[in-house]
């Protein structure tokens, strides 16, 4: 009996297994001045992305740039982000989930001139987060809104 249910539970996990390693390496960076748009996976957000089905709207500030953008960062790092890059109008941090210890890549882009601050949010494996990403960012949205 035992035998019967390994030779069905070994290749199922296997094919979960494959579905959740990396396709490669993550996709991070400015592209032409932009985030990257999403692959069209479910588990990527992106402000700047042409997908309806990935779009998130960007963050939206009064006031100068700069005491935005440390107001990010200080939101990043209060809500378990780590900063891992930070080049001028560029933030790349990581989060990571709590139960799984997946990793996921945050990436923001200030825009001065319009008072916005785009955002990507992508897991680096698999091919759905249940909504990860989408509510993250709209946690920290709800934060950089807030008076924290």
């Amino acid at each position: 009996m035992y035998w019967m249910i390994s030779i069905i539970l070994v290749p199922a996990l296997l094919v979960i297994a494959i579905a959740l390693f990396p396709k490669g390496q993550a996709k991070v960076g400015l592209v032409a001045g932009q985030l990257n748009p999403c692959p069209g996976t479910p588990n990527c957000v992106c402000s700047e992305g042409k997908l309806v089905s990935s779009y998130i709207a960007p963050f939206i500030f009064d006031g100068m740039a700069q005491a935005a953008w440390q107001r990010l960062k200080h939101i990043i790092v209060v809500s378990g982000g780590n900063i891992l890059t930070e080049e001028g109008d560029y933030i790349l941090a990581s989060f990571t989930t709590r139960w799984l210890r997946f990793v996921d890549d945050v990436e923001f882009r200030m825009d001065a001139d319009s008072h916005v601050i785009h955002v990507r949010s992508a897991s680096r494996i698999g091919r759905s987060d249940l909504g990860a990403n989408r509510n993250r960012v709209e946690m920290l949205r709800s934060l950089f809104n807030s008076n924290l």
